[in-house]
């Protein structure tokens, strides 16, 4: 079958488009000239980010946003969702189902949904979750959103994959605003304040709010929006405030410099990939040599250097 056939059912069948997305977030070289083609076909997407602590409620948040995006888009028009779970230590699969988290969605025709293994990366996705997105975009889908693992305030890689990102704290999370660093608050276009009915909700919308005023906007000045996404309450908020997000992006010269910053981080993890894959070809033959302590851990890796 010819890689244009594989496309053209990929856009069809789910049951395709699964088993195509299964093979890139195992290895993206193994399809390479298929996602060549879809990257080249590309673009018109907005993908979207959505991150945060663990319990944030991002899972719940995802399924809203995606209720209110199909009620705003053409009824040709799909949307998909990457799901970052974190990997199984036995088989190094996702832990969670796709289908469990997004129930509300399983059975609609116009959203996929995936489930993608993070395998142990750092960083709330998974080194190939940027071709994920890539292949989804070129398939034509209108939204792609990628709900992270829950991140620490140093794993940020979603904003470097993602047009807009989203970050969602809990109501009571006024106190750990205070501690984050400031790159945790840089990272967000539109700032969720989730479970908003239960008690210090408010507090923490004031502090992000306060920290959000002295952290450089350069032109957009993240919102910070209230929501009790159970019941649907400021989801509607959320979107429009997101696709304000994306006017601004093609408005200005920022678009251009985020898509290069989605592009190095794409080129990043490819290398990534193909050098971690390069070293365990190299490192197999010595391995032997270090359990029989013949050499040593540090004078092989110095001799990967030396002989680069």
């Amino acid at each position: 079958m010819t890689a244009d056939d594989r496309i053209q059912m990929a856009r069809t069948d789910d049951r395709v488009l699964g088993r195509l997305l299964t093979s890139i977030a195992d290895d993206p070289f193994s399809e390479s000239e298929i996602l060549a083609r879809l990257f080249r076909e590309g673009g018109g997407a907005h993908t979207i980010g959505v991150t945060g602590p663990p319990g944030a409620g991002k899972s719940t948040l995802t399924n809203a946003l995606v209720a209110d995006v199909l009620a705003r888009t053409e009824p040709d028009q799909r949307v998909g969702v990457i799901a970052v779970d974190p990997s199984s230590p036995f088989t190094g699969g996702a832990i969670l189902g796709d289908r469990i988290r997004m129930g509300d969605h399983s059975g609609d025709a116009r959203v996929f949904i995936r489930s993608v293994s993070n395998r142990g990366v750092l960083g709330g996705i998974a080194t190939s979750t940027p071709a994920v997105v890539a292949a989804l975009d070129g398939l034509g889908f209108s939204h792609v959103l990628v709900e992270t693992v829950g991140i620490g305030q140093s794993e940020i890689d979603i904003a470097s994959t993602c047009l807009t990102t989203v970050v969602v704290v809990p109501a009571d999370w006024g106190d750990s605003v205070q501690a984050s660093k400031a790159g945790f608050l840089e990272v967000g276009d539109v700032f969720v304040v989730s479970k908003a009915d239960r008690p210090g909700a408010e507090r923490t919308v004031a502090d992000l709010s306060a920290m959000l005023d002295i952290v450089p906007s350069e032109g957009w000045r993240a919102p910070v929006l209230p929501t009790t996404a159970l019941d649907g309450g400021g989801v509607a908020s959320v979107v429009d405030a997101i696709e304000a997000h994306r006017r601004h992006l093609r408005q200005s010269d920022a678009e251009r410099a985020r898509q290069r910053s989605i592009a190095v981080a794409t080129v990043e993890a490819a290398v990534e990939t193909l050098t971690r894959r390069a070293l365990a070809e190299r490192m197999a033959p010595d391995v032997d040599a270090v359990v029989d302590r013949s050499t040593d851990p540090w004078s092989v890796a110095a001799s990967f250097v030396d002989n680069r």
